[in-house]
């Protein structure tokens, strides 16, 4: 026994030693990996930051939420990504006129009932119970961001120089510091301590800096929205209108959509058929450099679309940059009533089997009666079979989504919403007559969003066709638009919607049937029917294999 024990512990002194000798060789390489790990991480919060030094918010988001995939965990890249987010948001705000002239001229009392009109709406309506004290943080949070965002300095502190440090900058850096001491997270059991506490500091901003207490409330009406969902927002005047716009299909302008790119302009990201920009010959992938005589090669995307906003009738001349190895031309167009079309590419794509495509670009109030129309061309086209592509739709109504939708589903619940307690709000159900029982394929990516993500789930729960691409977005809540006093409006979030099998697919997103790798290129936008490249797109040629086979089979 003794002999035995004294081999066993000469066995396990070896053990030791060779992890001894092993470890430090192992500790030294995964410390080398986290020293470069690190190095990395510190690299991607400086690029950020460097994004936000120079104000290129919309880059700096986008940098953000693609940096933060890598590093989950990070926190300074997460706050990056929620400061970027909300200094987004005031910037934008104060680029809108409709803000400027109205909202930020209010007095002190119509601020107020401005706030606590939208407070009782939220405690009323919205999908989960929020706490005062959420409410008013967000609200402190977002004033403490404003005095540090150039675009709300500017527009209240006029007769400053910003781009020097100067005693208006340390006495706002002052401010900006007691709120974080005074006020941060403070503690708030019911709205009259609310009001209260916002009054201080509109007081405090008074004395302290001679700033009206418009500015200082509004913060607190648009930031209390941050401590809602990403879909819940206040809306100024142009944005309500805006949004109105994109529901019924119509709005007064030239028919783009542009992104701004600093140093190039407005970068035309879509123009659409049949617009003023279209037939004066506008092209995607070009750049507005200048708007009326004014250079907006510098201009956020906000204040070139302001620059372009106008009565219908009314003229504006563009200087456009051409794609690369063009020169700038100029252009007069004519804005006018633009009709949004819902299904902008309509064809068969394999005549001799019967195959039919559809893009669906939004659901609006006029969806349905599109695809009907389009369903019927198709038939007579000799369609057997249908392609319905949701590849970067954002969503739209949900009783248009349900109403498209029973179109291909002959009976059952297509989808159901739920409110604040889980209780069934609504249940939108198919009806037989009117169904069209051919083959499909739906088409999703990860830009399908909201009443496309509807279509997906009922589409998967029932089995009625094949969803091909990639997982979509994962937004499965229900928004009212409300006007609001002051002509302004409310986006909020009153329900979740759920697939016919029960399932809520937020942050999660509805995977195809069929994955397809995402192209190394972003798809292009169409100009006309004519655009559409089948045979480079191969999503599309995976639903054209899917469903060669199923009409083999019949």
């Amino acid at each position: 026994m003794r002999l035995r024990r004294k081999i066993e512990l000469i066995l396990l002194l070896a053990v030791l030693a060779w992890a001894g000798t092993a470890s430090p060789v192992a500790a030294d390489t995964e410390a080398k990996q986290d020293r470069r790990i690190g190095r990395e991480l510190q690299q991607a919060v400086s690029a950020g930051r460097k994004l936000e030094s120079s104000r290129q918010w919309i880059d700096a988001i986008e940098y953000y939420e693609d940096a933060v995939k890598s590093w989950p965990d990070s926190r300074p890249l997460q706050l990056g990504l929620r400061r970027s987010k909300f200094q987004f948001k005031i910037a934008r705000r104060y680029s809108d006129k409709t803000f400027r002239e109205s909202m930020l001229r209010l007095q002190q009392a119509e601020a107020l009932q401005v706030y606590d009109e939208l407070v009782q709406i939220i405690r009323r309506r919205y999908v989960e119970e929020i706490s005062p004290t959420s409410i008013v943080a967000h609200g402190t949070e977002s004033l403490w961001l404003a005095l540090a965002n150039r675009k709300f300095l500017e527009s209240n502190f006029p007769n400053t120089d910003w781009s020097e440090p100067d005693a208006d900058r340390t006495r706002i850096d002052a401010l900006r510091r007691f709120l974080r001491e005074r006020y941060w997270n403070k503690q708030i059991r019911h709205h009259a301590e609310a009001r209260a506490v916002i009054l201080e500091i509109c007081r405090l901003s008074q004395s302290r800096l001679g700033l009206r207490p418009a500015p200082i409330i509004m913060e607190y009406v648009f930031g209390s929205c941050n401590s809602l969902d990403d879909y819940s927002a206040y809306l100024t005047p142009g944005r309500l209108k805006d949004l109105f716009g994109n529901i019924d299909g119509e709005f007064v302008g030239l028919g783009i959509e542009m992104k701004a790119e600093l140093g190039q302009g407005m970068l035309l990201v879509n123009v659409l058929p049949g617009s003023p920009a279209d037939r004066g010959g506008l092209m995607p992938g070009e750049h507005i450099v200048s708007i009326d005589g004014a250079d907006c090669r510098n201009m956020t995307t906000d204040e070139g679309a302001e620059r372009l906003q106008g009565l219908s009738g009314s003229s504006v001349n563009l200087e456009i940059q051409g794609r690369p190895g063009s020169g700038i031309r100029e252009g007069t167009f004519v804005r006018r009533a633009v009709t949004i079309k819902s299904l902008p590419i309509v064809k068969m794509v394999d005549p001799a089997e019967g195959i039919g495509y559809i893009q669906m670009t939004g659901f609006q109030r006029n969806s349905t009666s599109e695809l009907d129309s389009a369903l019927r061309r198709l038939q007579a086209q000799g369609m057997r079979a249908l392609i319905w592509d949701l590849r970067g739709n954002p969503g739209g109504l949900l009783d248009q989504a349900a109403s498209v939708l029973d179109r291909f589903i002959e009976n059952g619940v297509m989808v159901s919403t739920r409110g604040r307690q889980g209780e069934v709000k609504q249940i939108f159900r198919a009806h037989a007559p009117g169904t069209w029982r051919m083959p499909l394929v739906v088409l999703v990516d990860g830009d399908s969003a909201s009443a496309s993500e509807i279509v997906a789930g009922a589409i998967r729960d029932h089995r009625r066709g094949t969803l091909v691409g990639r997982k979509t977005y994962g937004k499965w809540s229900v928004q009212e638009v409300m006007s609001t006093s002051r002509h302004a409006g409310l986006r909020l979030t009153i329900a979740k919607f759920y697939s016919p099998g029960g399932r809520n697919y937020a942050k999660v997103g509805v995977s195809p049937h069929i994955e397809v790798p995402k192209p190394n290129k972003q798809r292009t936008y169409y100009r006309s029917p004519t655009d559409l490249n089948v045979d480079g797109d191969s999503d599309l040629q995976a639903a054209l294999k899917v469903l060669r086979r199923q009409m083999a089979r019949r």
